[in-house]
């Protein structure tokens, strides 16, 4: 078995931790060809709603950075091309696929991936450490690292990456095609959200008028079951 010296490593920050409910605010990639950083590559996401003050303070990702910020639309293409068919790798990798796999889907594109996970290496191999978060992971091996910026992310996971190869790969290697380092599908299932109907635009407008109120969100960003889920909060605290 030959070690994987050639991929593309991930990561995202993100409005939340639910796939199908929030939104990339962040991508960040690095791209290592044997062993080697040959590329980086980054940017911001417009979400099309304000950020939670708990986001804010995690990431130090402002409202005001995102507002002039493209669209998923527009970024995924971009980041579909510096990343090409290579592998992925992250940490946690699946969480990161899976919001990009959405995005895909919900643009109409393709996005199938093989992938490696740190995480699930580090829990194998390290499970004396008190935690396997990016950021003990780093501590540990003594690899600088700024957290919660998707680029540093990236390129601190692949550098994580070479200190686990470097130290557990000829153990896993006896696993075969079992063995973590070896590249997996990468398996997320998702459906193409709908957008919001005429009558749901329509009645969010009315209702944003009518109670004079100031709104977080996009409304025509909203998806039809998001603007459902708006129209029964407004109603339930607003009345028609």
């Amino acid at each position: 078995m030959r070690v994987t010296d050639t991929y593309v490593c991930i990561d995202l920050e993100t409005t939340g931790l639910d796939a199908k409910r929030d939104k990339i605010i962040e991508i960040g990639a690095v791209k290592v060809e044997n062993n080697t950083i040959t590329g980086k590559w980054k940017s911001f996401v417009n979400p099309g709603r304000k950020l939670d003050e708990k986001i804010v303070e995690l990431t130090g990702i402002r409202n005001e950075q995102l507002a002039d910020a493209p669209k998923i639309g527009e970024v995924l293409p971009e980041f579909l091309e510096f990343a090409g068919e290579q592998v992925l790798l992250g940490h946690g990798v699946l969480f990161d696929f899976s919001f990009l796999k959405r995005a895909a889907v919900n643009e109409r594109m393709t996005f199938e991936r093989q992938g490696i996970d740190t995480l699930k290496i580090a829990r194998k191999y390290l499970q004396e450490l008190e935690s396997r978060s990016l950021g003990s992971l780093c501590r540990h091996y003594g690899i600088s690292h700024s957290a919660h910026r998707a680029l540093e992310d990236a390129a601190a996971t692949a550098a994580l990456y070479g200190k686990l190869v470097e130290n557990f790969y000829d153990r896993e290697a006896q696993e075969g095609n079992k063995s973590l380092f070896m590249p997996k599908p990468l398996i997320y299932q998702a459906k193409r959200d709908t957008p919001l109907t005429i009558p749901q635009k329509e009645q969010l407008y009315k209702l944003v008028d009518k109670h004079k109120l100031i709104i977080d969100y996009e409304i025509e960003s909203l998806t039809r079951s998001e603007a459902s889920r708006k129209i029964d909060q407004l109603l339930a605290a607003y009345g028609r």
